[in-house]
């Protein structure tokens, strides 16, 4: 076989490419540069530099008791609609999954286009109202209901392929030793669908920790504003940025996310199908 011929063309399409290439990843490494940087700065600025090193601006924000609580406030929140869309979405994918419900594809495709609408800016007074009737403003459990409402209908159609991908044989042989229907669910359905449960938990988790909206409503006391919230407030009565401050608590904010889906991957993988055969 010939070895491939390179023309002048080819090598400077060649060329090109790799140039493009550079410039994206560039363009998305630079944010993250001056994120690892920018905290132990000195004087931090809006560019990426060479720090001054100091761990000055932690110690400055650990001081702030108002910070530190709204990081609390943060997983309280996130691991709560985490626990409440992954548990719901998994019976509610399971049932749909095994029953056949007349207009079930239809139904799935409608709770999908209507996850994009239950907490968007459009529909914040209505549920605000709707919060308010209930007496849950104010009140963490609110703003879990909430924020899992808008979550559930993409976790379920994500979760149905996963319990679809579930040989029915495996249930089968489980209910003639007497299992029940939630023993099948926890003892042979959930470890199968593992992937795509954590995977769930992980969006889940990464949606309702980085959400403003919602918990800035819905809250009225400040010391149960998540960090979410409490960071648009480091800024001077003039208006600027306490770029010390607002680096070294956006490193300390990413820190728990990116640990989290680093840990997932690496133990189950992101997958947004099925990976079993029947």
């Amino acid at each position: 076989m010939m070895p491939p011929v390179f023309t002048p063309a080819a090598f400077v399409r060649r060329i090109g490419f790799y140039v493009l290439v550079g410039l994206v990843a560039a363009f998305f490494a630079i944010p993250l540069l001056w994120l690892l940087t920018a905290p132990f700065d000195t004087t931090p600025a809006y560019g990426v530099q060479v720090p001054d090193f100091t761990l000055g601006n932690f110690r400055t924000l650990l001081a702030n008791e108002q910070a530190m609580i709204s990081l609390g406030e943060s997983v309280i929140l996130a691991l709560g609609s985490m626990a409440v869309t992954v548990g719901g979405a998994a019976l509610a994918a399971y049932a749909l999954s095994r029953v056949a419900v007349p207009g079930r594809g239809a139904l799935l495709y409608l709770l999908l286009l209507l996850s994009s609408v239950v907490t968007g800016t459009t529909a914040m007074v209505p549920i605000f109202l709707l919060m308010f009737e209930a007496g849950l403003i104010d009140s963490r459990a609110g703003v879990v209901l909430v924020m899992t409402g808008g979550l559930l209908p993409a976790a379920i159609f994500i979760l149905k392929d996963f319990m679809d991908a579930t040989p029915r044989s495996y249930e089968e042989s489980a209910r003639v030793f007497g299992a029940r229907p939630l023993q099948i669910l926890w003892h042979v359905v959930v470890p199968i669908t593992r992937p795509g449960l954590a995977t769930i938990a992980v969006w889940a988790t990464v949606q309702v920790w980085g959400n403003f909206l919602v918990p800035f409503i819905l809250f009225t006391d400040p010391a149960k504003q998540p960090a979410a919230v409490i960071m648009h407030t480091f800024y001077t009565e003039g208006g600027q940025p306490k770029l010390a401050l607002i680096s070294a608590f956006s490193l300390l904010y990413s820190a728990p996310v990116v640990a989290m889906y680093v840990f997932v991957s690496r133990r189950y993988g992101f997958r947004f199908h099925g990976g079993i055969k029947r």
